[in-house]
């Protein structure tokens, strides 16, 4: 009577095994959490502390949030952090919807016109245009130094229009056929048959676009002037030009460190992420793995 062998991966783990993943996660940990502490710490650190240890600090001896009022007082990065966080909340309502409602036409057979608009989409993810084109067409339709500029040209991203489409096409054809005999429109099917079971999709896209817009820098530095640049291009200016903050009520430059200053709008630049993802980690895990599934 032959005895059928289990798999290696039913097996227990041998305790040299279970130590070395151990380790492994460990070594994972300290290389993500380390560098985030430092610049918290070096955000928190004095000028003393700073100029003593080279420019960064690992902990704080004497914890100071100067920097922190520095750049709040200076309304610099206030005013770059309301812009960030408008173009992100209008820009991802936008995106997703403009993205969920061309996705779906596109996925229902026998649209007209459907096939050669989707080469046209597939065509631009191929070709992108190039910075001169897109900065002549933000030109001629007037929207140079807009927040309008910071959107329209990133409106629909072709993979989230793809990733939606596919997970549209996965949906039993049954229910839409269900609700047509019931007498819904295309509308009416989209709104209570769909988006309902497409939450884990949505907020896999709705994330993807979020990041896009609160990291984004590159179009505001070709279209926008520097009193109205979002988070991330002041951020990239003060981190690599190295420049202080300068009060906009006094005229005066900044006593901290440009060190402790530049560590400390990176915090602010990255916590709001930080701080969203937990809420959609759920829904992010679920959709990446029915996508990987059904794909």
């Amino acid at each position: 009577m032959s005895t059928q062998v289990r798999p290696g991966w039913l097996e227990k783990p041998k305790p040299v095994t279970q130590v070395a993943k151990v380790l492994a996660l460990l070594v994972v940990v300290a290389l993500v959490c380390v560098p985030f502490l430092v610049i918290l710490s070096t955000s928190l650190a004095s000028q003393r502390e700073v100029v003593a240890n080279g420019g960064w600090v690992l902990w704080p001896g004497e914890p100071t949030l100067q920097a922190y009022r520095d750049i709040f007082d200076g309304g610099i990065v206030t005013h770059a952090l309301g812009v960030s966080a408008g173009v992100t909340v209008v820009g991802t309502l936008l995106s997703l919807a403009c993205t969920v409602t061309l996705a779906y036409s596109l996925s229902r057979p026998g649209v007209l016109g459907g096939k050669p608009v989707l080469l046209l989409i597939l065509f631009t993810f191929l070709f992108p245009p190039g910075m001169i084109p897109n900065f002549l067409l933000v030109k001629e339709l007037g929207l140079l130094d807009s927040y309008a500029s910071l959107i329209l040209p990133v409106l629909i991203n072709v993979f989230n229009l793809v990733v939606l489409r596919g997970f549209f096409q996965s949906i039993p054809e049954e229910l839409f056929e269900a609700a047509k005999l019931d007498g819904a429109s295309d509308l009416r099917v989209l709104w209570s048959i769909v988006l309902p079971l497409s939450k884990a999709a949505l907020a896999v896209v709705g994330l993807f676009y979020a990041v896009a817009y609160w990291n984004s820098w590159f179009y505001a530095s070709l279209f926008m002037e520097s009193d109205h640049w979002p988070l991330q291009q002041v951020l990239r200016t003060y981190v690599v030009a190295g420049v202080g903050l300068t009060d906009t009520t006094t005229g005066e430059a900044s006593v901290n460190a440009p060190q402790t200053i530049q560590m400390a709008v990176l915090v602010i630049a990255t916590v709001p992420i930080l701080l969203v993802y937990p809420f959609l980690q759920k829904y992010f895990t679920k959709g990446v793995l029915t996508g990987a599934i059904k794909s």
